[in-house]
């Protein structure tokens, strides 16, 4: 017995090998980052395509890979899989993905079959593919409206969009909501994260970077902020358009919060 429990732990767990921030070539391409305790990590079940399967929440468990919690779900048919834990689902309860399933904390459901103005998280933006959008802690998206097809929703940003109504999404809000309010007690807590330190570029060399060299503590000395190659930065756009997704954008970020001032 307790051999089969450690085959179906190791089936869910898999090694997560750390790049430091480099590519294939050795180059480093993301800065700051290396070092870091070792983490396993968890397979999440993103799609919930075991259709009318019920689970039985075991436990919630901390996951290094996010700041969000993971419920450790045991179905009926003696499978097991993590998921997203949401708010106030608690070990005991039962979770079912299906067409006709309960509005319930924890059930995933197509988006044609959920309610008008209930919050939603682990959303897919194409059918099939998994959810991708309110999976990291406290977020949620709000169901809107219903048309030709499609379903309105409202992001945590205030962007609204369109997307089909046979994605599937969960009810309820990702839990753990008090993760941003976690502070570093010390910056070997920041190391163990795997953050190495940043440096400013005014306090660099002017060999290594464009903001650095002067006498004593000058300013940037350019019209805008660049990055250590030259590249402008800090509130420049970096989004590249996405040909068949940016037609479905209603209400982009700033201007909901244009709307109140």
């Amino acid at each position: 017995m307790l051999k089969e429990n450690k085959a179906i732990k190791k089936k869910n767990v898999q090694s997560n090998p750390r790049t430091g921030g480099r590519n294939y070539s050795g180059t480093i391409t993301c800065r700051h980052r290396g070092g870091g305790h070792k983490r396993l990590y968890r397979k999440i079940d993103f799609c919930r395509k075991k259709l009318d399967c019920s689970g039985y929440v075991t436990s919630i468990q901390y996951d290094p890979n996010r700041n969000a919690k993971i419920a450790r779900i045991y179905y009926s048919d003696g499978e097991k899989n993590y998921i997203l834990s949401p708010k106030n689902l608690k070990i005991g309860e039962i979770v079912t993905a299906g067409f006709r399933v309960a509005i319930k904390v924890g059930n995933a459901l197509p988006l044609w079959n959920i309610p008008i103005g209930l919050t939603v998280h682990n959303v897919e933006l194409y059918p099939g593919m998994g959810g991708k959008v309110a999976r990291s802690a406290g977020t949620s998206v709000q169901l809107i409206a219903r048309e030709n097809g499609f379903v309105r929703l409202r992001f945590p940003s205030g962007e609204t969009r369109l997307v089909a109504q046979t994605c599937w999404a969960t009810i309820g809000q990702i839990g753990n909501s008090e993760a941003s309010n976690k502070k570093l007690k010390k910056a070997g807590h920041k190391r163990w994260l795997g953050l190495r330190p940043t440096v400013r570029g005014s306090a660099i060399n002017p060999v290594d970077h464009p903001h650095g060299g002067g006498e004593g503590r000058c300013p940037i000395g350019r019209i805008h902020p660049v990055t250590p190659w030259g590249k402008p930065r800090l509130g420049v756009k970096t989004r590249s358009p996405k040909k068949y997704s940016d037609i479905f954008i209603l209400r982009r970020k700033k201007l909901y919060f244009y709307l109140f001032l």
